[in-house]
């Protein structure tokens, strides 16, 4: 059996400087290093490490410099965050013209040309057709809505519920007239999906869920 013999050192070798430190044999080359490229080698591959710890340090100086000051901070989001909402239901009305309903402790909803405040945004090329509505206890406590498809009956009764609701924050409403008694609570369930804002009506949608069934369905069946 032969026997392999170790790499014989590279002739050069001998004119290496002597602060070079010989760090690998090669087949006909040697590989050199020094103090100075091991140093930087070590800071390299110490780097991501010290920078994990460095900025663990930071963050945990800024939750206790939070944890002190906690009070004052949720204080201040608080008013911040108060200020904008009412700044925002402020530009909106100013924006859209809204205006202000009274808010009786009568039982009456009653608005007049009210219009969707979402919908009414997104008819860019086209006019949002006001509507009115009348609720009470006593003569006009039911309504019957009835109409064709993508008529727009999801529509009107969420434009109901939606101008109680901004009424009850504070907020102006998008109509030409309104009073609004109190109201506790507000109850829906229209449809069981739709997407307006694309064309896609609340039967549309429960076709194409029919659809998508019955074609996974026979797609299992044959399977």
């Amino acid at each position: 059996m032969s026997q392999t013999s170790p790499a014989a050192p590279c002739r050069n070798s001998a004119t290496a400087p002597l602060h070079y430190t010989r760090k690998q044999t090669l087949a006909n080359a040697e590989r050199y290093i020094t103090q100075e490229l091991k140093d930087f080698e070590s800071k390299i591959l110490g780097a991501h490490e010290r920078i994990v710890n460095i900025e663990f340090h930071i963050f945990s100086q800024i939750c206790e410099t939070i944890d002190k000051q906690l009070c004052e901070i949720q204080d201040s989001a608080r008013r911040i965050a108060e200020i904008d909402t009412l700044y925002s239901l402020a530009e909106a009305a100013s924006r859209n013209n809204y205006i202000r309903p009274d808010i009786t402790t009568g039982n009456e909803i009653r608005i007049t040309d009210g219009r969707h405040p979402v919908i009414e945004q997104l008819c860019i090329n086209e006019r949002y057709v006001p509507n009115d509505i009348l609720l009470n206890n006593n003569d006009c406590e039911i309504l019957i809505i009835t109409g064709p498809n993508m008529a727009g009956k999801s529509t009107y009764m969420r434009q109901t519920a939606l101008l109680v609701l901004l009424a009850h924050t504070g907020s102006f409403i998008p109509a030409t007239a309104a009073t609004i008694g109190i109201v506790d609570k507000i109850f829906t369930r229209i449809g069981a999906n739709d997407d307006l804002s694309t064309g896609q009506s609340t039967f549309m949608m429960e076709m194409n869920e029919v659809a998508h069934i019955t074609r996974n369905h026979c797609r299992i069946r044959d399977g």
